[in-house]
């Protein structure tokens, strides 16, 4: 059956769009939502079935993770831990916007991504669709919406003939290519990669965001092959050659390699939130993370709290990830 496609050009539409996208990821199905640099597949965060669907449309592995795109920096500590002083600024300097940062997960989370070894890597996207939708939906798996092999998708279309058979819908919300001499549409810069497990801020991939750019925030940033060169590569970076063929938007590293380029994460746990999230009966489902769609997103950045280091536990890292977006929905 063909996902159905939903444009997102007016008010009612895109109200009728992000409902229905609302609504196929707590059933735990597949959707593609466009982001600020091409259109990615998404599924629930917290749902082993769901990113296992994923996986499948796009003919992916369990080695080959999906990030998380979350709606605002101020989920960053709810999602990851040891937060770095780096990252912070970071995210703080770049979110929304091109820039993809690898932590390491909370422990308490127990989600299941992947071959993760217990790291993350997030990105909040300067994209007002796809803030709306990670606001009704809490955070997304997502990755490029292409088969393996192929490019990554610029528009609906593009997506519905790749994945028109493995997703629930698509929200259609324009082209992502750009104008290119000689040829019909280029597609976007990736985003740029920042490793910040290790004492030291990676640049593991170079992209949208310049190491210029970068530097200006965190001057003792480096780059993989900086590091290298400085033989100064430590645990746990030392797998940054795990990154290097990265072919579209999404970290997706080699499923070749012997080695997985994450730490391995606890097994999901009973009790844990990631057993709330998904269950049918938690509190969790009746949450209402709506907002108004008159509301500007691309010039909001909210402040990190910096001072969390330590992992949180269920409840602290369900109030981080949820009640933010709850209080708002109320206020609007």
């Amino acid at each position: 059956m063909k996902a159905t496609l939903y444009s997102t050009d007016t008010e009612q539409n895109r109200t009728e769009a992000l409902a229905a996208a609302q609504k196929a990821i707590k059933e735990k199905k597949t959707i593609v939502l466009p982001t600020d640099t091409v259109y990615g597949i998404g599924a629930d965060a917290f749902s082993p079935e769901a990113v296992t669907k994923l996986l499948s449309a796009k003919g992916r592995s369990r080695r080959m993770p999906p990030p998380v795109l979350i709606y605002s920096s101020s989920v960053l500590p709810g999602l990851a831990d040891e937060v770095s002083a780096d990252a912070s600024a970071l995210a703080e300097a770049f979110w929304p916007g091109a820039l993809t940062i690898i932590c390491y997960s909370q422990p308490s989370l127990n989600w299941d991504l992947g071959d993760t070894q217990g790291t993350v890597a997030l990105r909040v996207p300067d994209d007002e669709v796809a803030i709306d939708v990670l606001r009704l939906t809490g955070p997304l798996a997502v990755s490029s919406a292409n088969k393996t092999g192929r490019p990554a998708a610029v528009d609906a279309q593009e997506a519905l003939d790749q994945l028109g058979d493995d997703v629930e819908l698509i929200l259609d919300a324009g082209s992502r290519a750009l104008d290119g001499e000689g040829a019909e549409h280029t597609v976007p810069v990736a985003s740029t990669i920042v490793d910040c497990t290790g004492e030291q801020a990676v640049v593991v991939r170079e992209g949208a965001i310049s190491l210029d750019a970068l530097r200006e925030v965190v001057p003792e940033i480096v780059t993989k092959a900086e590091l290298e060169s400085r033989s100064q590569l430590k645990d746990p970076q030392e797998n940054h050659d795990e990154f290097s063929e990265l072919d579209d938007d999404f970290l997706e590293p080699d499923e070749s390699s012997d080695t997985p380029s994450y730490r391995q994460a606890p097994v999901p746990a009973s009790g844990s939130l990631h057993e709330r999230l998904v269950s049918e009966s938690s509190p969790v489902s009746g949450i209402d993370q709506r907002r108004s769609l008159a509301q500007p997103v691309r010039s909001v950045r909210q402040p990190l709290d910096t001072t969390v280091t330590k992992p949180l536990s269920t409840a602290q890292a369900h109030s981080l990830v949820f009640d933010g977006a709850e209080d708002e929905s109320s206020a609007n």
